[in-house]
Protein backbone atom coordinates (compact mmCIF):
# COMPACT_ATOMS: atom_id res chain seq x y z
CA UNK A 1 0.00 0.00 0.00
CA UNK A 2 1.40 3.50 -1.04
CA UNK A 3 -0.10 6.48 0.77
CA UNK A 4 -0.48 9.08 -2.23
CA UNK A 5 -1.78 12.21 -3.77
CA UNK A 6 -2.11 13.96 -7.52
CA UNK A 7 -1.11 17.62 -7.12
CA UNK A 8 0.42 20.73 -9.19
CA UNK A 9 4.12 21.37 -8.85
CA UNK A 10 5.12 24.96 -7.57
CA UNK A 11 7.90 26.90 -9.27
CA UNK A 12 11.03 27.98 -7.37
CA UNK A 13 10.07 31.66 -7.44
CA UNK A 14 6.33 30.86 -5.80
CA UNK A 15 8.42 28.91 -3.05
CA UNK A 16 10.80 31.54 -2.28
CA UNK A 17 7.65 33.95 -1.52
CA UNK A 18 6.23 31.43 0.81
CA UNK A 19 9.38 31.44 2.51
CA UNK A 20 9.29 34.94 2.72
CA UNK A 21 5.61 35.19 3.98
CA UNK A 22 6.03 32.48 6.27
CA UNK A 23 9.21 34.23 7.96
CA UNK A 24 7.03 37.29 8.05
CA UNK A 25 4.25 35.53 9.82
CA UNK A 26 6.89 33.27 11.91
CA UNK A 27 7.73 36.44 14.03
CA UNK A 28 4.12 36.85 15.52
CA UNK A 29 5.48 34.15 17.48
CA UNK A 30 2.13 32.41 17.39
CA UNK A 31 1.79 28.54 17.71
CA UNK A 32 1.63 27.29 14.21
CA UNK A 33 3.26 23.88 13.05
CA UNK A 34 4.59 25.66 9.61
CA UNK A 35 4.83 23.47 6.83
CA UNK A 36 7.81 23.38 4.95
CA UNK A 37 8.29 25.27 1.37
CA UNK A 38 9.52 22.27 -0.58
CA UNK A 39 6.67 20.34 0.90
CA UNK A 40 3.86 23.14 -0.27
CA UNK A 41 1.93 21.79 -3.51
CA UNK A 42 -1.75 21.93 -5.20
CA UNK A 43 -2.93 18.92 -4.46
CA UNK A 44 -5.85 17.87 -6.89
CA UNK A 45 -6.98 14.76 -5.39
CA UNK A 46 -5.78 12.98 -2.29
CA UNK A 47 -6.06 9.07 -2.87
CA UNK A 48 -5.22 7.97 0.74
CA UNK A 49 -3.62 4.38 0.78
CA UNK A 50 -3.67 2.62 -2.52
CA UNK A 51 -2.41 -0.78 -3.46
CA UNK A 52 0.40 0.46 -6.20
CA UNK A 53 -1.29 -2.04 -8.87
CA UNK A 54 -3.89 1.43 -8.80
CA UNK A 55 -1.10 3.69 -10.51
CA UNK A 56 -1.87 2.80 -14.02
CA UNK A 57 -5.44 3.01 -13.75
CA UNK A 58 -5.35 6.46 -12.13
CA UNK A 59 -2.94 7.75 -15.16
CA UNK A 60 -4.79 6.01 -17.93
CA UNK A 61 -8.15 7.09 -16.58
CA UNK A 62 -6.84 11.07 -15.88
CA UNK A 63 -4.28 11.18 -19.10
CA UNK A 64 -7.04 12.26 -21.22
CA UNK A 65 -8.43 15.47 -19.20
CA UNK A 66 -5.19 16.33 -19.04
CA UNK A 67 -3.77 15.71 -22.22
CA UNK A 68 -6.66 17.80 -23.91
CA UNK A 69 -5.48 20.84 -21.52
CA UNK A 70 -3.74 23.21 -22.81
CA UNK A 71 -0.85 24.23 -20.11
CA UNK A 72 -2.49 27.89 -17.86
CA UNK A 73 -1.79 30.39 -15.78
CA UNK A 74 -2.28 30.54 -11.94
CA UNK A 75 -1.46 33.43 -9.79
CA UNK A 76 -0.83 33.30 -6.03
CA UNK A 77 -2.31 36.10 -4.53
CA UNK A 78 -3.21 36.84 -0.64
CA UNK A 79 -3.02 35.52 2.60
CA UNK A 80 -6.01 34.05 4.60
CA UNK A 81 -6.95 31.36 7.16
CA UNK A 82 -9.80 28.60 7.72
CA UNK A 83 -11.84 29.47 9.00
CA UNK A 84 -11.46 33.16 9.19
CA UNK A 85 -8.45 35.53 10.19
CA UNK A 86 -10.22 35.95 13.49
CA UNK A 87 -9.98 32.54 14.57
CA UNK A 88 -7.17 31.02 12.21
CA UNK A 89 -6.89 27.03 12.10
CA UNK A 90 -5.04 26.42 8.33
CA UNK A 91 -3.15 29.28 7.09
CA UNK A 92 -2.89 29.57 3.07
CA UNK A 93 -1.60 31.41 0.17
CA UNK A 94 -4.72 31.91 -2.27
CA UNK A 95 -5.02 31.36 -5.70
CA UNK A 96 -6.59 34.16 -7.66
CA UNK A 97 -6.35 34.38 -12.23
CA UNK A 98 -6.85 31.38 -13.19
CA UNK A 99 -8.92 29.74 -10.16
CA UNK A 100 -11.83 29.10 -12.51
CA UNK A 101 -9.93 26.81 -15.08
CA UNK A 102 -7.95 24.66 -12.52
CA UNK A 103 -11.72 24.33 -10.76
CA UNK A 104 -13.11 22.84 -13.64
CA UNK A 105 -9.72 21.22 -14.20
CA UNK A 106 -10.31 19.24 -10.86
CA UNK A 107 -13.31 18.34 -11.94
CA UNK A 108 -12.64 16.51 -14.54
CA UNK A 109 -9.91 14.98 -12.81
CA UNK A 110 -12.64 14.03 -10.23
CA UNK A 111 -15.28 12.42 -12.99
CA UNK A 112 -12.59 10.00 -14.49
CA UNK A 113 -11.56 8.94 -11.01
CA UNK A 114 -14.96 8.48 -9.79
CA UNK A 115 -15.43 6.01 -13.03
CA UNK A 116 -12.62 4.04 -11.23
CA UNK A 117 -13.61 3.15 -8.14
CA UNK A 118 -12.84 6.34 -5.97
CA UNK A 119 -14.79 8.29 -3.54
CA UNK A 120 -15.86 12.12 -5.00
CA UNK A 121 -14.07 14.81 -2.11
CA UNK A 122 -17.23 15.46 0.20
CA UNK A 123 -16.46 19.36 0.48
CA UNK A 124 -16.34 21.52 -2.57
CA UNK A 125 -12.26 22.11 -3.85
CA UNK A 126 -11.33 25.19 -2.79
CA UNK A 127 -7.41 25.72 -4.34
CA UNK A 128 -4.97 27.11 -1.81
CA UNK A 129 -1.11 26.56 -0.63
CA UNK A 130 -1.57 25.19 3.01
CA UNK A 131 1.66 27.62 5.04
CA UNK A 132 0.84 26.21 8.34
CA UNK A 133 -2.05 24.91 10.75
CA UNK A 134 -2.43 26.48 14.38
CA UNK A 135 -1.69 23.91 17.42
CA UNK A 136 -2.81 26.70 20.04
CA UNK A 137 -4.67 29.74 20.17
CA UNK A 138 -1.33 31.11 21.21
CA UNK A 139 -0.29 34.61 19.40
CA UNK A 140 -3.04 34.34 17.03
CA UNK A 141 -3.89 37.94 17.63
CA UNK A 142 -0.82 38.96 16.25
CA UNK A 143 -0.75 36.12 13.58
CA UNK A 144 -4.37 37.80 12.06
CA UNK A 145 -2.73 41.27 12.63
CA UNK A 146 0.27 40.30 10.26
CA UNK A 147 -2.09 38.28 7.73
CA UNK A 148 -4.40 41.30 7.75
CA UNK A 149 -1.77 43.22 6.29
CA UNK A 150 -0.96 40.84 3.04
CA UNK A 151 -4.55 39.90 2.21
CA UNK A 152 -4.21 41.72 -1.16
CA UNK A 153 -1.02 41.13 -1.82
CA UNK A 154 0.20 39.55 -4.98
CA UNK A 155 2.85 37.24 -4.73
CA UNK A 156 3.46 36.36 -8.74
CA UNK A 157 1.91 34.39 -11.27
CA UNK A 158 2.79 31.03 -12.70
CA UNK A 159 2.38 28.16 -15.46
CA UNK A 160 0.78 24.80 -15.24
CA UNK A 161 2.50 22.50 -17.00
CA UNK A 162 1.66 19.09 -15.29
CA UNK A 163 0.36 16.80 -12.82
CA UNK A 164 2.79 14.50 -10.77
CA UNK A 165 1.10 11.34 -8.49
CA UNK A 166 3.11 11.99 -5.48
CA UNK A 167 4.22 8.82 -2.87
CA UNK A 168 3.90 10.46 0.69
CA UNK A 169 5.74 8.58 3.47
CA UNK A 170 4.75 9.91 7.13
CA UNK A 171 8.05 10.00 9.20
CA UNK A 172 8.39 11.55 12.52
CA UNK A 173 10.00 14.66 11.32
CA UNK A 174 7.61 15.40 8.76
CA UNK A 175 5.98 13.47 4.89
CA UNK A 176 8.21 12.98 2.71
CA UNK A 177 7.13 13.39 -1.11
CA UNK A 178 8.15 10.65 -4.08
CA UNK A 179 7.03 12.09 -7.68
CA UNK A 180 5.84 8.47 -9.02
CA UNK A 181 4.59 9.71 -12.42
CA UNK A 182 4.11 12.99 -14.58
CA UNK A 183 2.02 14.22 -17.31
CA UNK A 184 2.25 17.00 -19.39
CA UNK A 185 -0.61 19.38 -20.21
CA UNK A 186 -1.69 19.60 -23.29
CA UNK A 187 0.99 16.74 -24.74
CA UNK A 188 -0.39 14.51 -27.34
Amino acid sequence: MIRSFLAIELPRTILRKIEEVQGDLRSANADVRWVSPEKIHLTLKFFGNIEESRVDPIFKSIEEPIRNRHPFSLKVQGVGAFPHLENPRVIWMGLVDGKDVLKSFQKEIEVQLIKIGFQPEERPFSPHLTLGRMRSSRGKEELARRMEERVEEDFGDFQVERVVLFKSDLRPLGPIYTPLRELRLGSE
